[in-house]
Parts: structure tokens; sequence; C-alpha cells
């Protein structure tokens, strides 16, 4: 019997890619929901906390995931990149439209072709300098004069980009030694106290609701994680990576149901662009997940 359409494997990623960019979308809202009642550092200690607890049976029954090959300092110093990744985008959710701060957090691939080159000794391709000529475009499209300007929340979702393809191109090496399941564990484990050491001038003790919320996100951010690690794992990246997009229109539907926030033409036309970009980029290289 012939077989159409894609392979099972592939349709079970994109199935997953699906619930992971779901999940991504609704720890944005939450983040909004939250209304600056709990400060971003204390946001991204507790992600981290609940996520792990989530995470610790997984742990016991699994002991071996805890084996890495790499030193515990380039695992420290991933998830502390990961934290401040994290944090700006908790910010700049909490300070800025919603849509806008999605559409520049997928500027990352195009900050990622660009490190690759300046520190790997990468030389991009015509489609990899396509991809960064058509990102920043979009880019202008959504901070430009008509669009968000360059506002604080604009300027920490760059600076989280920025981070976030810092931390794939620390991935890119650390992932020939290790396996996914054990990157991810030890990026959870380790955030936990380094998160704390920057909370802790912050800190106010949240409220009963806010508690709720930090931990049904750190659930979702675990599950999120998992989704997508195991959709990388049952197709290639260029089938996966793509279906993220699907945040940036289910951020911008959650920030117009929830909190009354418009969607700026210039903000469709710029995102638009940056995820062609992005899309581009995943097709001509091999991005790591985790």
């Amino acid at each position: 019997m012939p077989v159409t359409g894609k392979p099972p494997k592939a349709r079970a990623a994109v199935i997953f890619a699906v619930g992971a960019a779901i999940l991504a979308a609704s720890d944005a809202v939450i983040v909004r929901a939250l209304d600056g009642a709990v400060h971003p550092f204390v946001i991204g200690f507790f992600r981290a906390f609940f996520g792990a607890v989530v995470l610790l049976p997984w742990i016991a029954l699994r002991p071996s995931v805890l084996r890495s090959v790499h030193p515990l300092r380039q695992h420290a110093v991933r998830a502390g990149f990961k934290l401040l990744a994290m944090v700006a985008f908790f910010a700049a959710f909490s300070w800025g439209p919603l849509a806008d701060v999605t559409a520049i957090a997928f500027t990352s691939p195009v900050f990622l072709v660009l490190g690759a080159a300046l520190t790997l000794g990468e030389r991009p391709g015509p489609a990899m300098i396509g991809a960064v000529a058509i990102g920043f475009v979009g880019a202008l499209f959504v901070i430009g004069p008509s669009g968000a300007g360059f506002s604080l929340a604009i300027l920490l979702a760059l600076a989280g980009a920025v981070l976030q393809s810092a931390i794939q191109l620390i991935l890119k090496s650390m992932s020939k030694g290790d396996a996914t399941g054990t990157l991810v564990v030890w990026n959870l484990l380790l955030t936990v106290p380094i998160a704390l050491l920057f909370a802790l001038p912050f800190w106010t003790m949240p409220g009963s609701k806010e508690m709720g919320l930090l931990a049904l996100q750190g659930v979702i951010g675990a599950a999120c994680m998992g989704l997508m690690t195991h959709a990388f794992s049952l197709a290639p990246a260029t089938i996966v990576a793509p279906v993220d997009f699907l945040r940036l229109p289910l951020v911008a539907l959650g920030g117009f149901a929830l909190f009354g926030e418009n969607i700026a033409l210039t903000t469709l036309c710029g995102g638009g662009l940056i995820c062609c970009a992005a899309l581009i980029a995943a097709r001509s290289g091999k991005p790591t997940s985790a």
C-alpha cells in the first residue's frame, strides 16, 4: 500500500512541535498575567525550580542521564546564559506588546549565523546572507517609526535573541558528547542555584495567585522543553523548526483576547519577514536542539 504525505515519525514530530509552540505561547501569556507583581529574576528562579521538580522523578528512574563528558563549569556557563536569556524575555513580555517581543525573539537564528561566522570561522553562503538581510529588514519593520520603536522591551527582546544564539553556539560543541536529555537535565538543575543568587537582591515572596501561575509556568516550561526535544529526535530540524513560528500568531491572539493588545500591520509584516529569515537559516544550516 503506498504511503502518502509525511512519514509517521515526521507527522508525530510536527504534532509534538505544535504542542510545544502552544505551551511556549502560554508561557508568554502567563508572564504578562503576572502584571509585574514578580521581578523577572524571581520568575526565572521559580520557572527553573518548578521545572526541576517535574524532572526529579525521571532523573531518579534514569540516573544515568546525569553522566556527562563535559565539565560542570561548561554546563554552568550555558545555564547562566539560558537564565539571562529567559529573564530578558520575561521582562520584555512584561513591559512590551507580546506580538512585537515574540517577533523580535525569532531573530535568534540570524544572530546565530553571524555568531558562527565570527567565532567559528564558518562562511555563510548566499542563502544565509539573504536570511540575515531579510531578518534585519523584518526587525526594522517591527521597531521602525510606525512600529514599537526602540523601547526597553524591544531592546531586552533583542538581548534575549543574542543570548539565545550564544547558547546555540555552545550547544553546537556540547551536543557532540552528551545526549539531549543530559543537556536538558543539567541545564535545569544548575539554573536553580544560579537563578536564586540573582533573585535574592530582588526577592519578595509571591502571593498565592502569583505562586500558582509560577508553578504552572514551571510545569509548562518543562513540558515544552520535553515536547520540542522529542520532536527534534523524531525528525530533522528543517521539519520541526518552522512549526515553532506558530508561536507568533498564538501569542498575538492571546495578547488581543486577554489584554486587548492590537496587532500593528508593521508587526505582521516584520514578523512574517523574520519568520522567513529564520526558516531560510534553519533549512540552510543544522541548528542544534535542546
